[in-house]
């Protein structure tokens, strides 16, 4: 069965008797033409013919005007581009590099590399540069100090006839994230290793998604048993509206909160506790809360 992407089939001799049918066709999507059950040639509207580079009139575009289009593209590109010759001098800046570099494209250009960025001479990427343009050696990674202390540049090296390319890409905010997470998970850690302290993440319906098994040893049940249940189910019938109300107020404001309640163990005792509870928030909404569970201590 055709699809809506399959081309029309004609054979020759229908494509003559019915030449006007067949052109209003091919107005909509390509018409193959074949010639003893072999595909012979593909008739298509003049706007396609347009898309794929030709012209009625003057033939294929000119090589000149593709290469503009490819130079505008690269300079409204976010990520910095830097090409060079098999001698480093600088070839061509566009403006995101020129705004990492601090210094105008013009000043850039005809520069020798390491002269216009002294910084490579003392970092990797220096010797992958070379095997660049040496060996046409490609390279993709993530280098800190090259433009300045604390930045963290994402570097891609391609060859070009000329020479090679250094596409630049500003990843800072996306590493001091992941030291961020890493951080997060050593904290996690520690309070698990010191065994006094449980915790749960809840979602934003505050059914628990995950809980340390300090908080399911105080309930006296295993992580499978207590994972979608209600937080609110394990506290004290007394206990619930007040905890409802501040895990309400933690998603509307998303300050923290801490409150005095009551977990209820597997065999009916009531314990004592005091609730944190923080927003886990995420890039455009909510996405649940963590509470830490922490004996409440004996006066």
């Amino acid at each position: 069965m055709a699809t809506a992407h399959e081309p029309q089939r004609v054979s020759a001799a229908e494509f003559i008797r019915g030449f006007a049918n067949w052109r209003l066709q091919s107005a909509r999507k390509p018409v193959v033409v074949t010639h003893h059950g072999k595909d012979a040639h593909v008739l298509i509207s003049l706007d396609d013919y347009r898309r794929l580079g030709g012209d009625s009139q003057t033939g294929p575009a000119p090589a000149g005007n593709l290469q503009d289009s490819l130079a505008s593209i690269v300079d409204c590109l976010r990520d910095g581009a830097i090409v060079i010759d098999r001698e480093w001098r600088i070839l061509s800046v566009n403006p995101a590099a020129s705004d990492m570099a601090e210094r105008p494209a013009a000043s850039l250009i005809g520069d020798h590399l390491a002269s216009a960025l002294p910084q490579l001479a003392e970092s990797l990427l220096f010797q992958r540069i070379i095997r660049l343009i040496d060996h046409r050696e490609r390279f993709s990674g993530d280098v800190p100090g090259i433009l300045r202390p604390r930045q963290w540049l994402h570097i891609d090296l391609v060859p070009l006839p000329v020479g090679g390319a250094i596409l630049l890409r500003d990843v800072s905010d996306a590493m001091e994230s992941f030291a961020s997470a890493d951080m997060r998970q050593a904290l996690a850690t520690a309070v698990d290793i010191d065994g006094a302290i449980g915790h749960a993440r809840l979602s934003v319906r505050e059914t628990i998604e995950a809980a340390n098994d300090t908080l399911t040893g105080m309930v006296g049940v295993d992580a499978v048993a207590i994972r979608r249940v209600r937080f609110s189910a394990l506290l004290a019938l007394g206990r619930r509206a007040a905890f409802a109300e501040a895990i309400e107020g933690v998603f509307r404001s998303g300050q923290p909160v801490r409150v005095a309640s009551q977990i209820v163990t597997r065999e009916g005792e009531a314990l004592d506790v005091v609730l944190s509870i923080a927003e886990i928030r995420g890039a455009y909404a909510s996405e649940g809360a963590i509470v830490l569970v922490t004996r409440a201590r004996a006066d």
